[in-house]
């Protein structure tokens, strides 16, 4: 074989004109120690907080701790597989969600990543998960009512749009269930909802969001699932990941419900990757940024001022307390960053009472500004009412013979008492709700059997809609009971108290 040199040369001389000096930059780093989801890098000079890294077989870390040597990472998936010495890179990009409209009716993990198995989410928009609250120069007082659809809590500690109002209550008192009514209550409200789980178990996740698509809320909610078996780090960042969804649409002009389900077990993630990064602890264990950690995610939630769309972000933050403890360190917390809360007595709730609401502890610092009129004018009493009652109740186990004023005070309060008890998943209409708590306050039920109370309600509701349906509308339109409105409203109860009763 005879090779040519003008062929060579020609060849080199291609070799050559193609030739193309590509440098890849890239700020890397190594691995000096990992174990229990956390990585400690060695270089990465430049690193910024919060920002995402690169571990080898595809798990993306986040920077915490930025020391003097070294970087504290927790990372954010499977990291058997990472040693001691491997490379880690930079992304340059601060942790960040996928946020729109494509992520209305789906499942995801904090990461939003879809886990219900419908396809991949197409949306060219992120957000950063951390972000700095709105100042006050951007917010507006909360003034618009956001229903739950239950009557204890629209008549006596209602809830506004932009306000953050917190449910705590012991383990298995029914805190879920009121945030998932709420949901279930905003449909064709043009509320869009996110429900974040945090640390709970798959099954229970699983439940709310059958329970969400039975009822058709799933196609207005977005459902943010960090379970038990999720690392730390995942329970830590799903609330701001739910948030960042959020503010995409608040600051569209929309109006979102978030409920945080639950900030005790967040707290407790965060609690965990501080400790293994080495901070210092304080109160129980906790590190000493544990009340900036819900108060910059609570901040988040608000009302905003006309010039930014008027949109609002209401959030529904839940506590689980430990033995009715509602002075322990995280309730405590939250109670005094938030608007208000609705505490759930385990004793209510065994006794039936349910919601379980302890009329007494439980406040809305701000949701009377947004209350309906005619809410304000039936159910105005309605809290000291109900608190001389369980006074009374309690005192007059001790005495038999009371005066007529006080046994028509028990009589009123035993029934206002049952009244106020609800299903779960049957969310009322507030026009509903008034023309209920209307029959209860001005004395329509004192002569009626207790067990009566609850079938007479329901059968009132129905006679109002199917035969006096123009109060019912009065009442809707004016939001108010006028003196001809409550002469009306009257005539009707008495009218279906006389078919009831016979």
């Amino acid at each position: 074989m005879n090779l040519r040199p003008e062929e060579i040369s020609s060849i080199i001389r291609q070799q050559i004109e193609k030739y193309k000096a590509e440098v890849e930059v890239s700020d890397v780093g190594t691995v000096i120690q990992v174990g229990d989801g956390i990585a400690r890098v060695y270089g990465l000079e430049k690193c910024m907080a919060s920002e995402l890294l690169e571990f080898p077989g595809g798990t993306m870390g986040m920077a915490l701790n930025l020391e003097e040597d070294n970087i504290g990472c927790v990372l954010l998936g499977p990291y058997t597989h990472i040693k001691e010495g491997d490379t880690v890179k930079r992304t340059g990009r601060i942790i960040s969600v996928p946020v729109g409209d494509a992520l209305i009716g789906r499942v995801v993990n904090p990461l939003g990543q879809p886990i219900d198995g419908l396809g991949p989410i197409n949306s060219d928009k992120f957000r950063p998960v951390e972000r700095i609250a709105p100042g006050v120069i951007e917010r507006k007082s909360v003034h618009q009512p956001l229903q739950t659809g239950l009557k204890a809590i629209d008549s006596m500690i209602p809830i506004g749009r932009g306000q953050r109002e917190l449910i705590l209550g012991d383990r298995q008192t029914g805190k879920t269930a009121i945030a998932v009514d709420a949901i279930i209550n905003q449909k064709g409200k043009d509320v869009i909802c996110i429900y974040v789980a945090v640390g709970q178990k798959n099954s229970t996740v699983a439940n709310v969001v059958q329970k969400l698509k039975d009822t058709g809320a799933m196609e207005y909610s977005i459902v943010v699932s960090a379970t038990a078996s999720d690392p730390a780090p995942l329970l830590f960042i799903a609330p701001f990941a739910g948030a960042s969804m959020g503010e995409e649409f608040m600051e569209q002009g929309k109006h979102v419900l978030i409920v945080y389900d639950d900030l005790s077990k967040q707290a407790s993630a965060y609690r965990e990757l501080s400790l293994l990064l080495r901070r210092p602890p304080g109160r129980e264990a906790y590190p000493g940024d544990v009340f900036n950690l819900h108060s910059r995610l609570l901040e988040r939630a608000c009302k905003l001022s006309d010039a930014l769309g008027a949109g609002s972000m209401t959030a529904l933050p839940i506590i689980e307390t430990q033995a009715g403890d509602v002075s322990a360190y995280i309730p405590t917390n939250v109670i005094s960053i938030t608007d208000g809360q609705i505490y759930l007595e385990p004793d209510l709730f065994y006794a039936g009472v349910r919601p379980a609401v302890n009329v007494g502890i439980s406040v809305s610092r701000v949701g009377g500004a947004a209350q309906i009129k005619a809410m304000k004018q039936v159910g105005g009493t309605l809290r000291l009412d109900l608190a001389q009652y369980r006074e009374l109740a309690a005192f007059a186990q001790f005495g038999s013979d009371l005066d007529k004023a006080t046994q028509a005070r028990l009589t009123r309060g035993e029934r206002m008492v049952e009244l106020l008890k609800q299903g779960q998943y049957v969310p009322m209409d507030v026009e509903d709700q008034v023309i209920s708590i209307f029959a209860g306050t001005r004395g329509f039920l004192d002569d009626l059997p207790v067990e009566q109370v609850l079938p007479f309600e329901d059968g009132l509701i129905k006679f109002i809609k199917n035969n006096k349906a123009d109060v019912r509308k009065e009442l809707s339109e004016k939001q108010e009971i006028t003196k001809d409105l409550e002469e009306k409203l009257r005539a009707a109860i008495k009218e279906y108290k006389e078919s009831f009763v016979k």
